[in-house]
């Protein structure tokens, strides 16, 4: 192994925490809770959109988004959001439309904008599953220091009472879930955005739930992704017989091979800048003032997210680049 390996690999682990340390402690000014609008996206489908802004008490960290599936026998969340409070007013609007029980939660990642509201619907005797991959990163100290900023960086909403949840169920593989009837399909397409990625897609509906993978209207978080495999398996969400496809971040897209293709372009634009830089020994800082940014720096959180993607990916580039020299 080459020795500058395992630090560049230790030192991109640590910018990425730091990174999601950031996320969760600087403020977004706003006056009041954020309005929750759900939004129909199937015959028994809706899903709810977070703000694209950075977590803060103020926002009650309501960044991401969360869906849910009404089958005849019970509620399908997909996503627990950002804080119990969020978990609550989501069962809110969810009574609203049926008053079924929320019998399954499904997570697309471990994030903590999409778990923090777990233990909410564990109370209520939902079934969390998740992939296997996550387990490493819950038991973590990662996580754990992270949640215990967040109890100060997104208070109240996030305090001692909050907790991390692991899953009832681990799955390691495709998985297809049945609940009233209705069929679930879990693809795991991670490493990509994270280890543990998964994809659920409910045929009946032709509703594609994605996770991050699929960040619509706004720049995605890089952080330490394997983009490699992230592009592949935006490929392959895209075989998927699906009319309308749920984002971890963004709008509905009903135009799914347009919008995916955004996120795709990106990161292939990462790769293939940093990567050049790489080859040509070009440093990072020199490389980044002279990239073109035009294409993308009109794009919601390109200001704080770039330059960290971008060096994320030049770090990556070069240990790809090592590992082809072996």
């Amino acid at each position: 192994m080459h020795p500058v390996q395992p630090m560049r690999a230790a030192f991109r682990h640590t910018l990425a925490g730091l990174l999601c340390w950031a996320l969760a402690g600087l403020v977004h000014a706003a006056d009041a809770a954020p309005a929750m609008q759900v939004k129909q996206v199937g015959p028994h489908s809706y899903y709810v959109e977070g703000l694209s802004a950075l977590g803060s008490g103020a926002n009650q960290n309501f960044i991401s988004n969360a869906g849910f599936v009404i089958t005849p026998e019970s509620v399908v969340v997909i996503d627990a959001l950002g804080s119990p409070q969020l978990a609550e007013r989501l069962t809110a609007e969810i009574r609203k439309l049926t008053p079924l029980p929320v019998s399954n939660v499904i997570l697309t990642h471990y994030h903590a904008d999409h778990i923090y509201g777990l233990q909410f619907f564990k109370a209520l005797g939902a079934h969390i599953t998740a992939h296997e991959s996550a387990k490493e990163y819950i038991q973590s100290d990662t996580a754990r220091l992270r949640l215990e900023a967040s109890r100060t960086d997104l208070a109240p909403w996030i305090n001692d009472k909050t907790r991390l949840v692991e899953a009832d169920t681990w799955i390691s593989g495709p998985t297809s879930l049945k609940v009233g009837g209705m069929v679930f399909e879990l693809d795991h397409v991670g490493p990509s955005h994270t280890p543990e990625d998964l994809t659920i897609f409910v045929p009946s509906e032709k509703v594609l739930f994605a996770g991050d993978l699929f960040f619509n209207g706004r720049l995605p978080f890089v952080g330490k992704a394997n983009s490699s495999q992230w592009i592949q398996s935006l490929e392959l969400m895209l075989a998927h017989d699906a009319t309308t496809v749920v984002p971890g971040h963004g709008a509905a897209s009903t135009d799914p091979k347009k919008d995916i293709g955004v996120t795709r372009d990106y990161l292939k634009f990462l790769r293939s800048s940093m990567g050049q830089a790489v080859q040509d020994f070009v440093p990072f800082e020199d490389v980044y003032k002279q990239t073109d940014w035009s294409t993308f720096e009109h794009m919601p959180m390109f200001g704080f997210a770039n330059r960290m993607n971008a060096y994320n990916t030049y770090l990556l580039m070069e240990e790809e680049a090592l590992e082809q020299k072996r």
